[in-house]
């Protein structure tokens, strides 16, 4: 009987050594798995991290989110330095990578430094989860560490790309020469295509300004305006109703001297839209310069059809706003009865942009008055 017995049990010993070593093996070969993941997850985050702050460096040139960007970097290095470096480094493998030849084609596209960085950041986000998953498996610790990375990295995109949109509003802004100033019009249709056809034409902002319209049409007009004039590389702004602004997101608010003050139409729209505000004597340029405004409207210039004035600054204030524009730089606007007829005082003060409403809106071909203001406002220059 105890032949028998040890005849079966000699067998079962080799198959118990043969099951051992084979789950042996299959623990060795999940941990390297684990290993090689963190490893190549962290590589991706860290190329991520780098390209966020060469853009907030190089291209935002903005110091507090270089200091963030660093911080987060330097943060995350310390988290990794928790994982065991011999076994990331062991467990790389890049050449039996079955997934670096699964590749798409929008990975080889990149348009504006926006699409730059959205992939950056994604990928810097979705690379901290899969730290954080598989890094319980080796240090529950590492993965709270790198929880709280992941929750700042999505801060840090936020103000990233607020800074960013402020930044490209900017240059637009001091890119425009023409500004026009619109209302309702009869239809919607209407709308749309005017200012499809006059930011073709060269028309750089647009001001929705309707005194007479009810709130449920200016809203209405606003979202057709913001999305044409975004599509159109063009500005569009609201007169007085930062409420409207960012209701429609459009690119900022206008407001006058008996309007919304420039800071609390700031606090309104926000730090990524534009606050305009006109201005009659240089007292009030300074004013709104110390409150925030992003450019300001300088008038009246001469007397106009759409809006009336008990006096008028006239070209002299032009003077005055270039002169202190050499030490208090805003971009400035004429705005006041401006045509193609007189806008040849106007630039003679210095002055290269203008607001206009009824030298286009009344002419008889407003598209080729356009082009005659800014061929006109080029020459100028």
């Amino acid at each position: 009987m105890s032949r028998v017995r040890r005849r079966i049990d000699f067998p079962f010993r080799h198959i118990k050594a043969f099951v051992r070593a084979g789950y042996q093996k299959l623990v060795d070969d999940s941990f390297r798995a684990v290993y090689r993941i963190l490893d190549a997850s962290a590589n991706r985050a860290n190329e991520g991290f780098r390209t966020l702050e060469e853009f907030v460096r190089f291209g935002l040139e903005n110091k507090t989110l270089v200091a963030a960007a660093k911080q987060l970097r330097h943060d995350f290095a310390q988290a990794l330095a928790r994982l065991p470096r011999i076994q990331l480094v062991s467990a790389r493998d890049a050449s039996s990578d079955v997934g670096a030849s699964a590749q798409t084609v929008s990975e080889y596209h990149r348009k504006t430094t926006d699409s730059v960085i959205t992939a950056a950041i994604e990928r810097v986000q979705q690379s901290l989860r899969v730290l954080e998953e598989y890094g319980k498996i080796v240090d529950p610790a590492f993965g709270r560490d790198i929880e709280a990375i992941r929750y700042r990295a999505y801060n840090l995109h936020r103000d990233v790309e607020l800074q960013s949109w402020v930044g490209q509003r900017l240059q637009r802004l001091a890119d425009s020469r023409l500004y026009v100033l619109i209302d309702c019009m009869s239809d919607e249709e209407a709308f749309l295509t005017a200012i499809r056809k006059w930011a073709a034409a060269g028309v750089d902002i647009f001001q929705l300004r309707d005194k007479a319209a009810d709130d449920r049409t200016l809203y209405q007009r606003a979202l057709i305006g913001a999305k044409v004039a975004a599509e159109s590389d063009a500005l569009f702004v609201i007169n007085d109703r930062p409420d409207l602004a960012v209701a429609t997101d459009a690119d900022g608010v206008h407001v006058g001297q008996d309007e919304l003050p420039p800071g609390v139409a700031r606090r309104l729209v926000g730090p990524d839209r534009l606050v305009g505000v006109s201005t009659h004597d240089l007292t009030q340029v300074h004013a709104a310069i110390d409150q925030g405004a992003d450019y300001i409207g300088c008038g009246p210039t001469f007397p106009g059809r759409t809006k009336q004035f008990d006096s008028f600054a006239g070209p002299e204030f032009l003077r005055q706003v270039h002169a202190a524009d050499k030490t208090r730089p805003l971009p400035a606007f004429a705005i006041g009865g401006i045509t193609a007829e007189n806008l040849g005082q106007v630039t003679e003060t210095g002055f290269h942009r203008v607001a206009v409403s009824g030298a286009v809106t009344a002419a008889a071909d407003p598209v080729a008055e356009i082009q005659r203001l800014k061929r006109k406002l080029e020459s100028g220059r």
